[in-house]
């Protein structure tokens, strides 16, 4: 069997990669990588598939070729190059010479003539070729021996072509598909062929004539007078159309074959590019390939500690003999479900070189729990959050947080994809370690003779012992990127804290949400009737595909871009005609209550424990800016601006006997503004208690401060959310109803009143663009790679960023604050109280009755101490037995 040389059409894959990512990918330094990581996919999956002998990759370069000589107009309705785009080139390139992989390209040559010259030579030594590209004027270069694969998407789908499917596809052979692109022209390249002549006449014509030439001599045979005389006007178009899609494959390519042939590429410079381009997962291929990335994985001789398994009381001795407050590395393995309840199996726990697995069951469990509250230890690991929800549902609570990896993780990188031990072990160490997925996939739950304690045991060890390895570097980072203090005095305590909210949970009225329930069905069901009657006839309201032609054809409101998937029904679509009729309205009301209903109705009835309680996740390392989410479910999201959503927060509770005392932070965000800025009259305004809004309907609309009416005011809160947030006259028009000559003009009147607020967001701007990050008041880093970017949009995006990452991270960093001074008050002076919801600005405690002017006091000192800013932060407090109740 002849041996298979690959030759790569390298600026076709590389456009189609890029183009085929549904997301941009920058790293820190600002490069784009979409189109790099998408065509080194397609690489990676052509080496597997096809085990090519040789290989080499075809590039086109700027200079113009001997088409474009012929025919000025060559390619001349192209699209440039996007600047992202062009950047990741040569990028490319230097992987390629990593890898061994030649990268052909000669002057005043295409890609085509390199790949026509180069399939054609390895032909006549014996090789078996195979042409990649998403470009057909290849398929002219096809024979018994040289196929070509077209790409349509991505390399997993594709169409294959030699000379027999080309006859097949086509009826024309190789050669005539070239007289074929003469006809026809090819638009991509400005080709003009002859005018009116598509694919099936020139195939009809060449079937007939057998060729350009042949069809110049023989024109008067042609039948239908209109082709005919198409065909001798164009004559000489036809005939420079043939000679410009004819690849040459006589080219001047010095080369040798052998040079082309697969060998080990350098690991060391693809480690190297691999690492600045943040490839984690092609850094985890070279691993599985069995490459020594560095020397990192040295540090992690597991044979250098000792595993002992404790499955009696008694054994717990050796554990006693550790210091009270004693710092271990802990791994707990159980469920963390926060329906059906939390469990422990097992908890491993590494101190110096020793590795105990402690095996929970009848005689353990109990002493256990007494031995880690009598020894109050500080615990470190990897995701500490799920461990301390199961220690916390055994009892276990005199702990704290001495360091967690993942957390760390965060803080030092908060855009990462994913902060999994796995990978956070191979980005950092070079090392490798299933992921608790992986590893209960594979040793199972249980054996036939019960739990295989040895496989937690080492799992648990190797656990603990990658945690920390990770400490050891991210120690040094959070020092050098200050900040360390977010880290220790924020986030760490703050996991704590959230777990026991996440324990406790909020009782759910169930009988409340059944109503609540009825009423919204009731509700749907008019809203539904209401919409067949103003429409004429009854129809499925969620099917685009039937909605579109009712609101478009039938009642003929104006439509968007209609698509081969019919007209778009998107909110925003209907909002922008819902003048036009109102079967508009009741369509987005229809929308709102159904999502309600199925949201927070029969989304939350799974979710609440036997105990009738919900107990939601709250997620630390998700926001890029340093703001909890919340999920199963997302608490944060119920609507409040319409009584239907409002009317949820009635299922919410307090236990019985107890109060929910909420307090929220008043417009915190302004005043973390008028701090950064530095800008006097907010300053002032804000500490002698003035309405902000007011103040700026004044200022910026040139009203007597008394004169500001309730409109007014609303447009001016606009505008002062607007400069948080970084908004383009263009949002704010859309936010208001009103021009953009309009909006434009509040922004430019803002700022003229308050230079200072725009010094300091000019300012972002530029420290961002400079550094690549901004930072909080407390220090902490969000890393924005938009900011450097060439495309206009995206660095807008960037700049909205670096303007607003500061304020609503210091946002961030002081309700978490404000969280751990409340929480661990609650706890040093013993109080049944809890804190156990954070909602955006607001914490909620659900009070016992005779704690409740204690808790009054601490939540309200604890929040407005949390941060000491040039302007007073101030809570508005509320009460109640719902979570309705608490707000006004």
């Amino acid at each position: 069997m002849a041996k298979r040389i690959i030759i790569i059409d390298g600026n076709s894959l590389l456009n189609r990669a890029y183009y085929a990512m549904q997301r941009p990918m920058i790293t820190r330094d600002g490069v784009y990588t979409q189109g790099i990581f998408g065509f080194m996919n397609m690489i990676n999956k052509i080496m597997e598939d096809y085990g090519p002998d040789y290989m080499a990759v075809a590039w086109d370069m700027k200079a113009p070729t001997f088409r474009h000589k012929e025919y000025d107009a060559y390619k001349a309705g192209r699209r440039k190059m996007p600047p992202e785009l062009a950047m990741e080139f040569p990028i490319v390139k230097e992987i390629m010479d990593a890898m061994h992989i030649a990268n052909l390209e000669i002057e005043g040559f295409e890609a085509d003539d390199i790949i026509g010259t180069l399939s054609r030579i390895a032909e006549e030594e014996g090789l078996s070729p195979l042409i990649i590209t998403g470009d057909k004027d290849a398929l002219q270069l096809t024979s018994d021996t040289t196929k070509v694969l077209i790409t349509r998407k991505g390399i997993s789908e594709f169409d294959l072509y030699d000379r027999s499917k080309m006859i097949e596809r086509y009826e024309l052979t190789p050669e005539q598909f070239i007289d074929l692109k003469g006809l026809m022209g090819d638009s991509s390249d400005n080709i003009p062929g002859i005018p009116g002549v598509g694919e099936k006449t020139g195939i009809k014509l060449l079937k007939q004539f057998g060729s350009i030439e042949a069809l110049v001599a023989g024109t008067d045979q042609i039948k239908a007078a209109k082709l005919r005389q198409k065909v001798e006007e164009n004559i000489q178009l036809a005939i420079m159309s043939k000679r410009l899609a004819t690849i040459n494959r006589y080219v001047p390519l010095e080369m040798d074959l052998a040079s082309f042939r697969v060998q080990e590429p350098n690991y060391e410079a693809l480690v190297g590019i691999y690492t600045r381009l943040e490839f984690n997962s092609f850094l985890k291929r070279l691993k599985h390939d069995g490459v020594e990335i560095d020397s990192a994985s040295d540090e992690l001789d597991m044979g250098a500690y000792s595993v002992e398994i404790i499955e009696t009381a008694e054994a717990l001795d050796a554990l006693r003999k550790l210091s009270d407050g004693e710092t271990i590395t802990i791994k707990v393995f159980g469920s963390d479900d926060h329906v059906a309840g939390a469990r422990i199996d097992g908890i491993a726990i590494l101190h110096r070189n020793t590795c105990w697995y402690l095996v929970e069951n009848e005689s353990t469990r109990a002493p256990i729990t007494e031995l880690m509250n009598e020894k109050h230890f500080r615990l470190q690991g990897h995701d500490l959050a799920a461990d301390y929800y199961m220690l916390l549902a055994e009892g276990i609570r005199t702990f704290t947080t001495a360091f967690d990896s993942q957390v760390a993780a965060y803080v030092l990188d908060p855009a990462r994809s994913s902060y999994d031990i796995k990978v956070m072990a191979l980005d950092m160490l070079r090392h490798e370690i299933p992921s608790q997925k992986e590893f209960l996939e594979d040793a199972g739950q249980t054996t036939l003779f019960g739990t295989d304690h040895s496989a937690y045991a080492n799992y648990g060890l190797h656990w603990c012992v990658v945690s920390d390895a990770l400490r050891a570097r991210q120690e040094k980072q959070l020092v050098q990127a200050e900040s360390d203090f977010v880290c220790r005095e924020i986030e760490f305590p703050l996991i704590r804290v959230l777990a026991d909210m996440e324990h406790v949970g909020i009782r759910v009225d169930g009988g409340m949400l059944e109503e609540i329930g009825r009423k919204l069905t009731a509700n749907i069901d008019q809203i539904q009737q209401d919409i067949y009657e103003l429409a004429g006839e009854t129809f499925n309201i969620n099917s685009p595909t039937q909605l579109g032609p009712i609101l478009f054809e039938k009642l003929g409101l104006p439509a968007g871009k209609k698509t081969k998937r019919g007209y778009s029904t998107s909110a925003d679509i209907l909002k922008k005609i819902a003048d036009k009729h109102p079967i508009i309205d009741r369509i987005l009301e229809y929308r709102t209550i159904t999502k309600l209903y199925s949201t927070y109705v029969e989304g939350l009835r799974p979710l609440i424990d036997q105990n009738g309680r919900i107990h939601a996740h709250f997620q630390q390392t998700v926001a890029a800016t340093g703001r909890l989410s919340c999920t199963e479910p997302n608490l944060q999201n119920i609507p409040v601006r319409t009584e239907e959503g409002r009317e949820l927060r009635k299922a919410f509770a307090s236990d019985e006997g107890a109060i929910l005392i909420g307090a929220d932070y008043s417009q915190i965000e302004l005043r973390i503004l008028a701090h950064l800025s530095g800008d006097e009259n907010l300053i002032e305004a804000f500490n002698h208690g003035d309405d902000i809004h007011r103040m700026t309907a004044s200022r910026v609309f040139g009203l007597p401060y008394d004169q500001v009416t309730s409109l007014d005011r609303s447009k001016a809160k606009a505008v002062n959310f607007g400069v948080i947030y970084g908004m383009s006259s263009f949002g704010l028009s859309e936010n208001l109803h009103i021009t953009r000559k309009e909006a434009d003009s509040y922004i430019r009147d803002y700022f003229s009143k308050h230079p200072a607020v725009k010094a300091y967001m000019d300012g972002q701007i530029a420290f961002a663009r400079e550094h690549g990050f901004t930072t909080t008041v407390f220090g902490r880093r969000r890393y924005i790679n938009e900011i450097k970017a060439s495309n206009f949009m995206t660095r807008q995006l960037g700049e909205r960023l670096a303007m607003n990452s500061p304020i609503q991270g210091t946002a961030a960093d002081i309700i978490k604050i404000a969280m751990n001074k409340v929480y661990y008050e609650l706890e040093e002076r013993g109080m049944r109280s809890r804190l156990i919801l954070q909602i955006h600005d607001e914490l909620i405690i659900n009070a016992v009755p005779e704690e409740l002017e204690q808790v009054k006091e601490l939540l309200i000192r604890n929040m407005e101490s949390a941060a000491d800013l040039a302007v007073k932060l101030t809570c508005d407090m509320n009460q109640g037995t719902t979570w309705y109740e608490l707000k006004d």
